[in-house]
């Protein structure tokens, strides 16, 4: 029998989560899985929890404010107590019934996490356009092998969250952080409903908050251990470049330029020396700070207001 922790972040989303939590349990029970419902609620200002207050069984969070999805998905994962652990989101748009198809497909693969694939999605054009741009900039920057990274349906062996903390919008990117870590990742296509209650929480604002967070996850994989080669090689390009400046000065100088009237290439040579050396002084401070990083407690974004279970 498999153990399986279904999380799903909610936010104001009072029409979905009776439906949604019905449909979870009817999979589970009919493929016979030992499982828990989670649901987080972050910081709805709607109906959301009092409904979720008369569905058994659930295990609901409820987070002081709105602290955002990856948050909310971070705070279920650490409550998850079971092997496998399935995110979801909470408007009805991924189907639960694609659960046992993505679990059978980890095993017969021995992945250690899947993600889903909405190959036929069913939103606006403008959401699709979005969203195709965004994953042409991840294969680009983290190269993670996902088509659809942003899609919030996925499975986990448990062992896949030990240690990590989520943060900003950095549940899209969760499989090239799992990669980075060593742990394999496979895709499988999934069923895309479309929204039958409630608004969309996308906008322009999450949109930009994931490109900076893209960048995050590039910069993780690449320097993360090693910042000082990016930093620090930056410097010493700075302090070449001022160098050459400096030679072009002495050469205008020797041949009889007065400095006066040609003030670029002295100016030149101060900024770009000023500019190595401080590149290569925040390389040395980034290198420390990764290894007070790696060798402290992480924070956590959110803080928890209450956490309640209803038992079968």
């Amino acid at each position: 029998m498999y153990s399986l922790s279904v999380v799903v972040p909610v936010y104001n989303e009072e029409g979905n989560v009776a439906e949604l939590h019905r449909e979870i349990k009817e999979i589970c029970v009919q493929k016979q899985y030992d499982y828990e419902i989670i649901f987080i609620d972050d910081g709805s200002t709607d109906r959301t929890a009092e409904i979720c207050r008369e569905l058994r069984p659930l295990k609901f969070i409820r987070l002081r404010r709105n602290s955002g999805q990856t948050a909310a998905m971070d705070a279920g994962i650490k409550a998850a107590t079971k092997d496998f652990i399935v995110t979801m989101d909470g408007d009805r748009q991924n189907d639960p019934a694609d659960i046992p198809v993505m679990l059978d497909y980890l095993l017969a693969h021995e992945y250690d996490m899947v993600s889903g694939w909405r190959k036929d999605r069913k939103d606006t054009f403008m959401k699709r356009f979005v969203s195709r741009g965004a994953n042409m900039l991840r294969y680009l920057l983290v190269h993670d092998g996902i088509h659809d990274s942003g899609c919030s349906l996925k499975i986990y062996r448990k062992e896949c969250f030990k240690g990590i903390n989520l943060y900003g919008e950095q549940h899209r990117f969760i499989p090239a952080i799992l990669k980075i870590k060593g742990f394999t990742v496979g895709e499988v296509v999934v069923h895309h409903r479309p929204r039958t209650s409630g608004r969309t929480k996308y906008n322009w604002k999450r949109t930009f908050k994931g490109f900076v967070d893209m960048i995050s996850v590039w910069f993780w994989n690449k320097y993360a251990t090693r910042p000082l080669h990016l930093l620090g090689g930056l410097g010493i390009l700075f302090m070449l470049l001022g160098g050459g400046c400096g030679i072009w000065s002495v050469a205008l100088f020797c041949m009889g330029y007065k400095m006066s009237r040609n003030i670029i290439p002295p100016i030149l040579t101060v900024f770009f020396m000023i500019m190595g050396v401080l590149m290569f002084v925040f390389g040395l401070m980034a290198e420390i700070l990764i290894k007070i990083y790696f060798g402290v407690h992480v924070d956590k974004s959110y803080s928890i207001k209450e956490t309640w279970v209803n038992e079968e």
